[in-house]
């Protein structure tokens, strides 16, 4: 068993991963500052550091390295990185804590429901509208990061309008979860 958990730790989607984890932390020290020099470099780093979620779940699957741990390292990372990454926007006043609030109560909830549904035996497949909720969280949050002025555009009413989006598709995504994983509960009592 351990030789298996060390090939796990040690293929690239789950080092894609676990680099996401390590950089979560890092934010919360860059984001102290709100210069403009910080916005760029947070928002640069924060579009490199959500590319390899791509990058992960596209290598385990074209080389077959999708193991146990990643499946649980995928969704800590990205969870880790977006909520640290919305809380430090609140801490810069660039998003509205109870935007932010509704957004980590969805994940907390969401999260806990695959827990009971993988015990349960209930198969919630994932969703055109979990994916939209991922990248419009993604693409708010890069906005907001820049937060000021360039090129003549305003990049925190960018981010801000949104993240407006964001606050619609995790909703939806929430409750379409919820309703999968009852109707699925029910077809698997029935």
């Amino acid at each position: 068993m351990t030789s298996n958990f060390k090939k796990d730790i040690f293929n690239t989607p789950n080092i894609l991963s676990l680099s996401r984890i390590c950089v979560s932390p890092l934010f919360l020290i860059i984001l102290q500052s709100s210069s403009k020099f910080i916005g760029l470099v947070s928002a640069a780093l924060f579009i490199v550091v959500a590319l390899t979620d791509w990058l992960d779940g596209y290598l385990a699957r074209k080389y077959s390295k999708v193991t146990t741990l990643g499946k649980f390292l995928d969704p800590l990372a990205d969870k880790l990185l977006v909520v640290t990454a919305l809380i430090m926007l609140i801490d810069l006043e660039r998003a509205p804590a109870w935007i932010v609030a509704v957004i980590i109560a969805r994940e907390l909830a969401v999260t806990g429901l695959r827990a009971v549904a993988v015990d349960t035996g209930v198969v919630i497949a994932a969703s055109w509208i979990g994916k939209l909720k991922t990248v419009s969280q993604i693409a708010a949050i890069v906005p907001l990061l820049l937060h000021y002025e360039y090129f003549n555009l305003n990049f925190h009413e960018i981010g801000s309008a949104i993240l407006w989006v964001a606050l619609v598709a995790t909703i939806w995504s929430g409750v379409d979860y919820f309703y999968k994983f009852f109707v699925g509960a029910n077809k698997s009592t029935d």
